[in-house]
Formats: structure tokens, C-alpha cells, sequence
């Protein structure tokens, strides 16, 4: 009878465990008791294997369909708050309500994918920043640069509002590895505009790697990499459709924002589609009006998903942005009085990601990506001079440079688990890189006779290849593996990293065609051959080590070191710049960089406190600088002959070294205490100078007070030193500090759609202050003065 009686009973709870369930809930503020919208809902079984997914609508609800009866935990993360884990019993319908804290400071909880692999950012070893949505929304920031500035150790350098780049630890774009959703973007860096081709507010975060990174993504990440993940559809447990709204307004350039979204899925899709337009004046400093400032912009981009199995997932994406009639005021590449402006500079993306999940106890994924992006910019330079002598007028008109790069690219990449304290990941990554650029100069010489009378006039247009057609491809292959040991305390990480690199080129002349008073001529004379057709290999190789050692549940201490390498950019080996400022050449027989770094940093993460110090040591070998030298050519009649030039070598030798830091106290209920510092210095140590382009001391310190159930407020202190190590050539710059204010209020829920409102004052005092990155790339003295900005955001 008991063996009767235990059957039932077992039969019971197979049978409970056997049927489907249904988990409905809501979240809300823990201390408003306001509804939370967009909040990601997941449950997984104690396998890990089986999960499910939803997401907050906008009246704060969620709800799941189909659920197996079992045990589960569920996990509710939301920007801003405390992420949480409970567990729930799945053996009957349930209604739960879920409150989250909000979070006043950083507790190292968000999730980063920048390292290869999902991770809490405080479960990683190397210095990593992260800029969120939030950050984003309540900023007046135009590009990604803007924004990343508010970050310890990076700074802003431009070339206009529009046109702009940033510096990590004192090492500037050709040392940094840009992407796009894990994709490398591969564009010119002698004009800042890598970073600026997105819309901002499209933007999900962005993660800075800070420090040597190669052996992650290969060549080029000597100084870091910067990471800016797009916002993308999701999947969800029932079907949805929303949207939203965007729209702000900026006083110091006019600018005016508009953005509109649409998302729609289920549980085995989804589709997002997003555009934007962007319009902007001259932009206005307390000395007066930046002129060849303004810009217009335009973006459309579109992802969509599909759950093919239980865990096989395919993602696509595509992004497009165009740009018109943007001013570049600065750069380096044009002489001081030239006007140059990009007529249309583009991008445009294409990504697949498919995705293989929990395919083994063992084998936790594997993931195949491929990318094919394309960046045109096509620049129109007015040089506003003239050269006279006794016999002719020569008057350059205009000069239209052309540039295209097309990368193609695919990564495969496989995760394990050999056991329960062992991550391994291994993955192939290749890329190409192919350039074609063109150039005409418009030119008028008026003849003159012995009076000094014009008699007659002569139109000429030079075709010019500034580089010839080029490719750059390598392709690696790489591997990271973690151990966790010492009773959970210790995580070590390891890795590395073996490149091949193919550089080709075609043949290049210095003038292609010459077209006179509209007859043009193909094989014109004194044609000189810049570059002979040529193909090199080359290969490196790169490593790093990262330990971080857990002190208390609250402290850590993590160490990390690194070999790194960037192969000579196309523009590097194959440049040929003539704007009328100075002769810029490029080494086809250039050697790679070498780099070697150490970092060192402390974090405590106390609910009501948070401390992050890295100390830092960078030395660099062959380092590809210009120096003056005679370019050595043929003319196509065989006649060698030589021109002074300013011509890319392996010389240098430089160290730098620093500090970098973050806090933030809650020291009272609502109110936080924030800062950050930035300590970079660069030297030469072959000729014991110092390096170009590093900024000076800098940081920010800044109280914010949440008022609940309405608004907040930040009140920020900006303040940079004197930079007066410079290197020969460089302009001294003078320290300045600066003031800003930033508001936003909560979401106001108006039944048939949400809204939230940001704004802010920046400069506040119209301080007139100058960019040490900035003043020394070209004609940008002054930084904006007074702007006032007004942002909103709505929910539908």
C-alpha cells in the first residue's frame, strides 16, 4: 500500500512539473512606487539551458507564456537600479510584483561584452569604462567623442563640432581600435570622423577598453579600444509593438534633433527600424562665431531577429549615415586659410550574427559574424590663396578630394567551460580593408605681360591619385582563457594572439591627367611615379596577462599586462598630400609598432561608495612619426629627381605613464558626490622630448541630488592644468575651468504614452577656454561657449 501511495505521490509531481505555466507580474521604484518600463524579465532552469524572456511594456508589466513546470530563477536588470535574482516555483499560474532599488551609485553590475564574452563589469580585470543610455539622454552631446570625455583618462580632439576623435591615456585614433557592435571601423585618421558617423541617441553604451588590447581585437589597439553598441530589437515571451520619440534642441550651434522608432517581436522574432535628422549652425564662443562650423545629418538603421531553434538565433543589422555640408574649421592636413567642408560623407553597415547557445556541458557557444561596411567622404577645399611672379597669376580655385573604404570582415568564435571556475574562448578574426581615393585641383593662371596686364587666362584641372588603390587584410587567430581559484578569490586571465597582414597597392603617379582650357590630356608631361605596385606580408604577435584578486567582498586589487602591435595604417604607407600647406608621404616599407603595458588598480564597491585608481606604464617602440626628408621619384621619362617632404618613419621611442581615477559618495539620502582626475605624460625617450598631443591634467567633481517622485540635478565642476610639455612645434595651452548644469525629470506617464524631459546649462559662466588636442590640429582656438539644451523623449 505505502508503494501504491508513493507512486501517486511521484506521479503527482511529474505530472505538475509536466504541464505549462503562466507568470505574470509587474515591477515598480521601490520608493515611488512608479511603474518601470523596459525592464528585462528572464528565467532560467537550474540547468541554464532552458530560459525565457520579456520585457516591461509601458504600464510596468510583463508576462510569460509556456512555462514547464519547474524551479527557475528569475533575474530583473534595469538601467539605473539594482539588479536582482529570486527564485520562483513555476507549478501553478502566478501574478508577482517585482520592486527594484534604484541605484545611487556604480556597483559594477552592468554587463560588458567588450572582453569577448558577457561579463559584470566588476568581475573584469582590465580598466574599463562604460558610458549607458542614461549618461547619453542627459548630455547635449553631438558625437560619441562628447560623450566619452565625461570618462577618467579619454579626452576629445576635433577638428570642428561635427568632426571629432578622442585620446586614451595620451594615445590618439591610429593607436585605438574603433567599432561598431564588436565590428572595427577602418577609415582615414589624418581628418577626425570615425566616431562621428552614428546617431548619438541610437546608441545602447559604449565600453573603453583602456590600455594595450591587441591580443582581443588585433592590430592597432595600442591605446584601447572603444566599443559603441547600438540600441537593437529583443525577443519577448509575448508579441509587443511600441515606439518612441525623440527630439532636442541645443542654443550654442541651433541645433536641432528629430528621431523616431518602431519596435515590434515575439518570442521568435523581432524587428526595429530607426531614423534621425540632425540640423546645425556655425557654432558660437565667447570670442565669436566658429565660421564653417555648421553640418546636416541623416541616419536610418534597421535589426531584426529570428529564434530558428531553442538556442540558435540569427541577428542581421543594417546602419546608414549620411552627411552633408559639414564644415571642418580645423585638421591638420589643410593649410591655415583653406575652407574645406565634407559635401557628403557616409557610412553604411551590413552585420549577421548567428548564434549557437549551450550546444554542450562544456561547449557553451559558438558564434559566426560577418560585416561588410563602406565610408565615403568627399571633401571640397576652397585654399583662399594665390601665388604671383613676374610673369603669370596662379590662383588654386578648389580642390575636391574623393575617399571610399570598404571592410569585409567575418569572426568565428567558439566559448567553453571545462569546468565550473574555467572560461576558454577561442575564435578566428579576419578583416579587409580596401581604398580608393581621387583628387582634382581646379586651378586659373592668368598670364601676364611686362606692365603687369593679364592677357591671357588658362584653366587647368589636375586629376590626382592622393593613394594609390590599396588593400590592407590580416587575419588572426586568438585565445582567452579564465580561471577562477584560491577559494573564489582569484581570477586569472590569459591570452593571446598570431596575425598575418597583406598590404598591396597599384601603381600611383603623382598627376593622372592634366585637362586644359577643357582639353584634357592622359599622359601629361613631368608625370612622376609615387608609388610602384607592390604587395608585403608581415605578422606579429601579441599577449596579455590580467589577474584580479578579490581583497573583501568590497575591494579588489587587479593587475593587468600587455604585448601589443599596430601594423602601418594604408594612409601611413601609401599617403601623397599636396594641399598646399606641406608634402605628406607615406613608407610602404614601414615596420609595425610594438608596444608593451602595465596597469595596476584598486576598486572598492561599498553600497554608498565607490572608488576605481589605475596606475599605468606604456612604452611604445618604432613609432611612425613624421620627419622632414627628401621624397626620391621617377618621371615616367625615367629622369630621378628629389623634393623636400615630410615623410612617415620608425623612429621614436616613447613611455608614457599616469594615473587615472573615479569616486562617487552618497553621503546623504539623495545626494551623491562624484568625480574623476586624468594624469598622462609623454615622453620621447630617444631624443628626451616631449610627445605631441597629450593632454594635460584634467578632471570633473560634481554633486547630484535626486528628488523623488520628480527630478534630478547634476551641478558639475570641469577644470583642466596649464599643458606646458609640449613637443617642438605645439602651442602651449592655457588651463581653464568650466561649470555646467544638467536636469532631467522622471517618466510622466500620460495613459496613452510616457514622456521624459532632460536639459541643461553647460558653460554656464561663457568661459572662453581652448583644447590643447584641439588647437594644435588647426584653426579651432576657442571651445563653444554658453548652450543651453533641451531634450524629450516619448514612449507610445
Amino acid at each position: 500500500m505505502k508503494t501504491v501511495k508513493l507512486l501517486f505521490l511521484l506521479f503527482i509531481s511529474l505530472n505538475a512539473f509536466s504541464q505549462n505555466y503562466q507568470l505574470k507580474g509587474v515591477v515598480i521604484d521601490s520608493q515611488t512606487s512608479e511603474r518601470l518600463n523596459g525592464v528585462h524579465i528572464q528565467l532560467f532552469d537550474n540547468s541554464g539551458k532552458s530560459h525565457y524572456n520579456s520585457i516591461t511594456n509601458l504600464d510596468g508589466e510583463f508576462q510569460i507564456k509556456q512555462i514547464a513546470g519547474d524551479n527557475y530563477h528569475l533575474f530583473a536588470s534595469y538601467l539605473g537600479y539594482t539588479r536582482i535574482e529570486n527564485i520562483v516555483i513555476m507549478n501553478s499560474n502566478q501574478e508577482i510584483e517585482i520592486k527594484l532599488d534604484k541605484e545611487m551609485i556604480t556597483l559594477g553590475e552592468v554587463i560588458v561584452s567588450s572582453v569577448r564574452h558577457d561579463q559584470m563589469i566588476r568581475e573584469v580585470s582590465v580598466p574599463l569604462e562604460i558610458v549607458d543610455r542614461k549618461q547619453i539622454e542627459n548630455s547635449s552631446s553631438v558625437t560619441v567623442s562628447d560623450v566619452l570625455q565625461q570618462e577618467s583618462g579619454v579626452a576629445v580632439s576635433r577638428d570642428g563640432v561635427w568632426s571629432t576623435g578622442v585620446n586614451i591615456r595620451g594615445l590618439g585614433e591610429q593607436r585605438i581600435v574603433m567599432m561598431v557592435d564588436g565590428y572595427r571601423i577602418e577609415t582615414a585618421t589624418d581628418l577626425m570622423a570615425s566616431l562621428t558617423f552614428f546617431d548619438v541617441d541610437d546608441i545602447d553604451r559604449i565600453e573603453v577598453i583602456k590600455g594595450a588590447s591587441s591580443s582581443l581585437y588585433g592590430t592597432g589597439a595600442m591605446g584601447g579600444i572603444v566599443n559603441v553598441i547600438t540600441k537593437e530589437g529583443y525577443f519577448n515571451s509575448t508579441p509587443y509593438f511600441n515606439g518612441s520619440f525623440n527630439s532636442g534642441f541645443s542654443s550654442a550651434n541651433e541645433l536641432f534633433t528629430r528621431k523616431l522608432t518602431f519596435n515590434s517581436g515575439s518570442n521568435r522574432w523581432f524587428v526595429r527600424l530607426t531614423g534621425s535628422l540632425r540640423d546645425a549652425d556655425d557654432i558660437k564662443t565667447p570670442e565669436g562665431i566658429i565660421q564653417n562650423s555648421q553640418f546636416s545629418d541623416e541616419s536610418i538603421s534597421l535589426s531584426a531577429g529570428i529564434s530558428l531553434f531553442d538556442n540558435h538565433t540569427l541577428k542581421i543589422n543594417y546602419q546608414y549615415f549620411d552627411a552633408d555640408d559639414v564644415g571642418i574649421p580645423g585638421g591638420s592636413a589643410f593649410p591655415g586659410p583653406a575652407t574645406a567642408t565634407y559635401k557628403d560623407a557616409k557610412r553604411e553597415l551590413f552585420s549577421a550574427n548567428y548564434a549557437i547557445e549551450n550546444i554542450s556541458t562544456r561547449f557553451k557557444s559558438l558564434n559566426f559574424k560577418y560585416y561588410y561596411q563602406f565610408i565615403s567622404r568627399d571633401v571640397e577645399l576652397q585654399p583662399n590663396t594665390q601665388a604671383k611672379d613676374s610673369i603669370r597669376i596662379t590662383t588654386p580655385e578648389l580642390t575636391t578630394p574623393v575617399g571610399e573604404h570598404t571592410t569585409n570582415g567575418f569572426q568565428i568564435q567558439s566559448n567553453w567551460n571545462f569546468s565550473s571556475n574555467n572560461t576558454f574562448i577561442a575564435g578566428i578574426d579576419a578583416w579587409q580593408r580596401n581604398v580608393f581615393t581621387s583628387r582634382e585641383k581646379y586651378i586659373r593662371v592668368d598670364v601676364l605681360n611686362t606692365s603687369g596686364d593679364i592677357t591671357a587666362t588658362n584653366n587647368l584641372v589636375r586629376g590626382e591619385t592622393p593613394m594609390p588603390e590599396s588593400s590592407f587584410g590580416t587575419a588572426g587567430i586568438y585565445f582567452q582563457n579564465e580561471q577562477i581559484m584560491l577559494n573564489n578569490n582569484l581570477k586569472l586571465n590569459f591570452g593571446g594572439r598570431f596575425d598575418g597582414i597583406r598590404i598591396a597597392n597599384e601603381q600611383a603617379f603623382d598627376i593622372d591627367y592634366l585637362i586644359t582650357n577643357g582639353v584634357r590630356n592622359d599622359s601629361p608631361p613631368n608625370q612622376r611615379i609615387t608609388f610602384e605596385k607592390n604587395e608585403e606580408y608581415k605578422t606579429s604577435w601579441s599577449a596579455n596577462l590580467g589577474a584580479l584578486y578579490t581583497l573583501t567582498n568590497e575591494v579588489d586589487l587587479s593587475l593587468n599586462a600587455g604585448r601589443s602591435f599596430r601594423a602601418p595604417s594604408l594612409e601611413e604607407s601609401f599617403k601623397y598630400i599636396d594641399l598646399g600647406n606641406m608634402v605628406r608621404l607615406g613608407d610602404p616599407n614601414l615596420d609595425p609598432e610594438k608596444g608593451y603595458s602595465v596597469d595596476l588598480g584598486l576598486r572598492i564597491w561599498k553600497p554608498n561608495f565607490h572608488l576605481k585608481i589605475n596606475g599605468f606604464v606604456n612604452w611604445l617602440s618604432d613609432m611612425i612619426v613624421e620627419v622632414q626628408g627628401d621624397f626620391i621619384y621617377s618621371f615616367t621619362t625615367g629622369v630621378i629627381d628629389t623634393i623636400p617632404a615630410l615623410i612617415n618613419s620608425n623612429v621614436d621611442q616613447a613611455r608614457l605613464y599616469g594615473v587615472d581615477m573615479n569616486i562617487e559618495y552618497r553621503f546623504y539620502k539623495s545626494f551623491t558626490l562624484f568625480g574623476l582626475g586624468s594624469f598622462v605624460r609623454g615622453e620621447d625617450t630617444k631624443n628626451d622630448k616631449s610627445l605631441p598631443l597629450i593632454p594635460p591634467l584634467n578632471g570633473r567633481l560634481g554633486i547630484r541630488y535626486e528628488i523623488p517622485k520628480y527630478a534630478g540635478i547634476d551641478l558639475i565642476a570641469v577644470g583642466f592644468a596649464d599643458q606646458n610639455k609640449v613637443a617642438e612645434g605645439e602651442k602651449v595651452t592655457k588651463g581653464y575651468a568650466r561649470y555646467d548644469m544638467a536636469v532631467h525629470s522622471i517618466m510622466i506617464n500620460a495613459k496613452a504614452f510616457k514622456f521624459q524631459l532632460f536639459g541643461g546649462l553647460e558653460n554656464i559662466g561663457n568661459r572662453t577656454y581652448s583644447n590643447h588636442l584641439s588647437t594644435n590640429r588647426g584653426a579651432i582656438n576657442f571651445e563653444p561657449g554658453r548652450n543651453l539644451y533641451v531634450k524629450l523623449k516619448v514612449l507610445f
